[in-house]
């Protein structure tokens, strides 16, 4: 684990991203808050690409919590079958989805508390929901999140609490609301897991990784 970059350094470090690019996107396709919540639930051990593919066709028919309700169980699962734990996940959507209707009128809540009590739904989907609709600074520590935080010094920790606590503390504030989007991107495309792009980086020369690629 890398010691906890200084501050100029991280200035720096998002200044880069930043100029590369200045808007960053989450990869999940979705058409409301609903469908965001349904996607990154989805998304538990599976890639981005995956779920895409998957709800592409269920979200043309299923977009509200009504909607999904009168989908059913069975008629989800045939859809999101081609992802991980798929059966499991199909009762996870269909219990949140009456959650929402019965406890939050058919909407999505803004609290992460709120957001939290519904059936397949963790801090980390909690977070994206946040960030990515709501506009919240909160970060989503993934596995892409973890690596490149502990390899650089962006957010060294030993835990995703801990990296998520180190985001917050050191990441300057003026770069906090997409943050996590800008490590994640990296993570998963530069600073992947088995043979870093070194060459490629942009912060290679603030990076503390001791074994960087040529």
């Amino acid at each position: 684990m890398a010691k906890q970059l200084p501050y100029q350094a991280m200035r720096e470090i998002f200044a880069r991203f930043q100029a590369a690019e200045a808007e960053p996107k989450g990869e999940l396709h979705h058409t409301n808050a609903f469908t965001l919540v349904v996607a990154v639930a989805l998304s538990a051990q599976a890639t981005d690409a995956g779920v895409n593919k998957a709800t592409a066709r269920l979200f043309e028919i299923a977009d509200t919590p009504e909607k999904m309700l009168a989908l059913g169980e069975e008629g989800v699962t045939q859809h999101i079958k081609t992802i991980g734990l798929f059966r499991n996940k199909a009762k996870n959507v269909i219990k949140l989805s009456r959650i929402l209707v019965e406890e939050f009128g058919g909407q999505v809540p803004s609290s992460r508390a709120a957001l939290q009590s519904l059936p397949g739904v963790g801090r980390k989907t909690a977070n994206v929901v946040l960030n990515m609709w709501w506009q919240f600074p909160a970060q989503a520590v993934d596995t892409h999140i973890f690596r490149l935080g502990n390899r650089s010094g962006l957010a060294p920790g030993r835990d995703v609490d801990a990296v998520e606590r180190a985001i917050e503390d050191h990441v300057p504030a003026e770069f906090q609301l997409h943050a996590h989007h800008w490590m994640i991107l990296h993570g998963r495309y530069i600073c992947v897991a088995r043979k870093p792009k070194c060459g490629a980086c942009i912060i290679a020369d603030l990076c503390q990784y001791e074994d960087k690629t040529q």
